[in-house]
């Protein structure tokens, strides 16, 4: 499992474009056939993504997390990104379409991943923290979720969320986890932007086409960057970094937190008049 630690905001302002992306984006996330985890020392979570074929595949426990199994001590979020699959969570088993999300909690000793369909497999993003807190596994699926209407299409931001693993909905120690999907003919998101000291934050930008991307800005306000990021590619967010972007084409991304508290709207605002 790879070890990603952060640059603090007084490093950020001098690293050159490749240093940027080595450091705050995951590019080659989901690999055909393959679990893989990525340990980062902000908040320490782990990202990663399971993409069974043929062969169900087994979530494994690692060396770096010192512990008998991966949910020893950790909660995780599992969104299936891709075609229909299945996880098996110990003796249970939970089916998930495009979209739907698991929330597994601490203690279960097996967790694995099928696609139904090798040709068309699911693939499965997976976002996990430590949690003190025992809470039910659950699983949320995507048509039961009620959607929030922000943003306008006169400023291009008219977006939906739905929150799959929040304080109002799927409980959990410290996760929470949801996506937003873009309405036609909008493109930014998250903007006006904020940050919140109090958690980070991890997108995952995906329903791209190849060859788009989204520009996704990072950064304090007086002093933003920008990562150039694909389809299925991850951007990590420090709680002292914004986070937003625009898209040259339609696209949905996961958002997903952990830290010190799940108020979904703890927000501090960036009015776009102080951005520089």
């Amino acid at each position: 499992m790879k070890i990603l630690q952060m640059p603090d905001q007084i490093r950020y302002a001098t690293m050159t474009t490749d240093q940027l992306r080595a450091s705050f984006l995951l590019e080659d996330l989901f690999q055909p056939g393959k679990i893989q985890n990525v340990y980062v020392d902000l908040d320490r979570t782990v990202i990663g993504s399971a993409v069974p074929l043929q062969s169900p595949l087994a979530l494994p426990t690692y060396p770096e997390l010192r512990a008998d199994f991966f949910t020893e001590r950790r909660e995780l979020g599992v969104l299936n990104i891709g075609a229909k699959g299945e996880v098996r969570v110990d003796s249970d088993t939970f089916e998930l379409n495009h979209l739907d999300c698991l929330y597994i909690g601490r203690g279960k000793h097996e967790i694995v991943f099928a696609s139904d369909d090798a040709a068309r497999p699911a693939e499965f993003y997976l976002l996990g923290y430590p949690a003190h807190v025992e809470y039910p596994t659950r699983l949320s699926k995507r048509e039961e979720l009620e959607p929030v209407s922000l943003g306008a299409s006169a400023t291009a931001n008219a977006r939906q969320i739905r929150k799959h693993i929040h304080l109002e909905g799927v409980r959990s120690c410290q996760l929470v986890m949801g996506f937003t999907e873009m309405q036609p003919g909008s493109v930014w998101n998250t903007m006006p932007p904020h940050t919140h000291m109090r958690r980070s934050e991890i997108y995952l930008y995906f329903n791209m086409p190849a060859d788009d991307r989204v520009i996704h800005l990072m950064g304090p306000a007086q002093e933003t960057r920008h990562l150039v990021i694909a389809n299925k590619q991850v951007a990590i967010s420090p709680g002292w970094s914004m986070h937003a972007g625009v898209g040259t084409n339609s696209y949905t991304f996961c958002w997903g937190m952990g830290g010190e508290n799940q108020v979904y709207n703890d927000m501090d605002p960036i009015p776009i008049k102080d951005m520089r």
